[in-house]
């Protein structure tokens, strides 16, 4: 996050006060916008350019809402990685680098520009198409589905210490007894972290290692499948389908993430076949530059 009066960038006819600043490219952009890169992209009306966009989210003179899209998205990321540090950092992009001024957010901000109104959509006769809304995350769906998933890779030690090694040992050997697939295996979680019994052979954690495993032989649109640091040699997966989110750690386990399963987390024990899962699509992912 950042923003002063005195950052300002082009946008319609007026400047923009900048509050925040996101980056929109194959490697990294707002998961709740889409389950892939060209998915977000659309929701903006924007062509999936290989090299990505920034968005620069602020306000005009008379308050309204506006999304600056730009072309040079190094600038952006210098950005904001100096505010995740704590350092002012003045982004004024050039105006030749501005792709589109967009009415609207497309994502929750929380803070407001001083000295001018309160944010709100600009007019008709000035926005050139109907405003960008945030996707509704007040109940469950897809764009909760994905932001769960995002804070359990960015808290990945919390939900990891709630669970015990030796209930996924305890249900491998079930599986084994029985004949099952011991990857299938899965445990709920609620949304408040509180983890639950023992489900061998959930249907919906089959089906989405299924269709993880698919991706290997049919790459999945760009973005799909996305590839970050972790501690040690570990990467973070990120992976998402048709009503569902995958996130590992290429040397632990997984946690899944399904529409028709509002609110659960359910974790995946690694058995024979998930390392080699979670390898193979580390080779496909798009990694950040």
């Amino acid at each position: 996050m950042a923003g002063t009066d005195e950052e300002t960038v082009a946008a319609a006819d007026d400047a923009l006060y900048v509050l925040t600043a996101v980056l929109l490219t194959p490697a990294k952009f707002p998961s709740v916008l889409g389950d892939d890169y060209p998915e977000a992209c659309a929701e903006l009306g924007l062509a999936p350019l290989a090299d990505g966009y920034g968005l620069v989210l602020g306000q005009d003179g008379d308050g309204a809402r506006w999304t600056v899209v730009i072309d040079d998205v190094s600038l952006v990321a210098v950005a904001i990685a100096s505010w995740d540090c704590g350092m002012e950092y003045d982004l004024s992009p050039d105006e030749r680098t501005v792709v589109a001024a967009l009415p609207g957010w497309p994502l929750a901000v929380a803070v407001a520009a001083p000295h001018v109104p309160a944010p709100h959509d600009p007019e008709p006769e000035i926005a050139d198409g109907p405003p960008l809304t945030p996707p509704d995350t007040s109940v469950w769906g897809p764009a909760q589905r994905r932001l769960g998933a995002d804070e359990i890779a960015l808290q990945w030690a919390t939900w990891r210490e709630q669970i015990d090694d030796a209930e996924f040992a305890a249900s491998e050997d079930a599986a084994q007894e029985t004949g099952a697939d011991p990857d299938d295996d899965g445990r709920t979680a609620d949304s408040g972290g509180e983890t639950g019994g023992n489900h061998g052979g959930h249907l919906g954690v089959r089906r989405v290692l299924a269709e993880a495993r698919a991706y290997v032989d049919s790459p999945p649109p760009l973005g799909r499948v996305r590839s970050s640091f972790a501690s040690g040699d570990a990467r973070t997966l990120r992976a998402d389908g048709p009503g569902w989110s995958l996130v590992a750690r290429t040397d632990d386990i997984a946690f899944v993430l399904l529409d028709d399963e509002p609110g659960e987390v359910l974790p995946v024990g690694r058995g024979p076949e998930l390392p080699g899962l979670l390898e193979a699509l580390d080779k496909l992912a798009v990694r950040p530059t």
